[in-house]
């Protein structure tokens, strides 16, 4: 049984080996990144970090990133998850031709740092405080405040802990933050990871891989599926199958798949958090089971955030 994060003292931190840092380096880096990911690298600065993707030319999602910009010099960093870090970088290098732009995998060490009490700044702000970047993480609830810890080395209190690790990651899922990770790479465009909800996508920003995708559907108003948050009871789920990329279906429609696990992380009551891909239509009707029509059931959990339309 897994440990909740609110079990960890105030200023306490969670190792995270599941996140890794990439640099990006040099004079041409605002206009390189400005050409590849989903959001306005203007907006980016060194104390308020943006959402992003980055997307294929179809305008699937090869990975989620946090990008802000170096305190001193030209550079940009950003926290994407480990699994995707190295065929990202060696993706995006392929891109610099004659770019001034060094593009690598940081040695830089991320923790979670659970602290009492709200904070009124926005998610994504950035401070600077004993020689590491602390970045804001969304919380699914007021009263919450936590951080990620980018640092030469990690917290000294830090938790190598695969409990806490799974605590903290289940707090980004209800807090409807999406990772992509290799599994789930090239299956989804930005909007229905609700990217356009959260701020991590521009559309004025101008071309970028899929940008024409990723437009086409905002303005024509076809998003038919979102990300929603689900829960399911850990007991009833065979060893192995919460994954992600694992189909969802609907019991009273059981011959197709009616969508596909995101992330999935568990808590210290029991429970599996997921975040899933599914259709708005299905929202109120289906039976969401995991894995087959006769799997686990999976509940539907309110997001901090809207994903519906608002009715007209």
């Amino acid at each position: 049984m897994t440990t909740p994060l609110s079990a960890l003292p105030a200023g306490q931190a969670v190792a995270l080996p599941d996140l890794s840092v990439i640099s990006f380096s040099g004079a041409d880096a605002a206009t390189f990144l400005q050409g590849q990911l989903s959001n306005d690298i203007k907006a980016v600065t060194a104390t308020q970090a943006h959402l992003a993707g980055y997307c294929t030319a179809k305008g699937r999602l090869l990975a989620t990133l946090i990008v802000w910009a170096e305190q001193d010099g030209d550079g940009y960093l950003a926290l994407v998850k480990s699994d995707i870090a190295d065929a990202l970088v060696k993706r995006l290098s392929m891109f610099v031709l004659r770019a001034k732009v060094v593009i690598r995998k940081t040695d830089a060490v991320v923790t979670g740092v659970l602290e009492d009490g709200a904070t009124v700044a926005p998610s994504f702000s950035i401070r600077h405080r004993d020689d590491a970047i602390w970045i804001l993480a969304p919380s699914p609830e007021a009263g919450a405040c936590r951080w990620w810890r980018i640092g030469t080395a990690g917290h000294q209190e830090a938790q190598d802990n695969a409990s806490y690790l799974q605590a903290w990651q289940s707090l980004d899922i209800r807090a409807g933050l999406p990772w992509i990770t290799q599994a789930v790479q090239d299956l989804f465009i930005p909007q229905t990871l609700n990217l356009d909800l959260i701020g991590g996508v521009s559309f004025t920003k101008g071309c970028y891989p899929g940008q024409e995708v990723v437009a086409r559907s905002h303005y024509r108003g076809t998003i038919k599926r979102r990300m929603a948050c689900g829960q399911a009871d850990a007991a009833a789920v065979p060893e192995g199958l919460a994954l992600p990329g694992t189909d969802i279906f609907d019991a009273l429609h059981p011959d197709n798949p009616c969508g596909r696990v995101i992330n999935v992380a568990g808590d210290a009551q029991g429970k599996l958090w997921f975040l899933l891909e599914v259709q708005l239509a299905d929202l109120d009707s289906a039976k969401f089971r995991l894995g087959s029509a006769d799997g686990a059931e999976i509940t539907i959990q309110a997001l901090p955030y809207e994903i519906r339309p608002p009715v007209q």
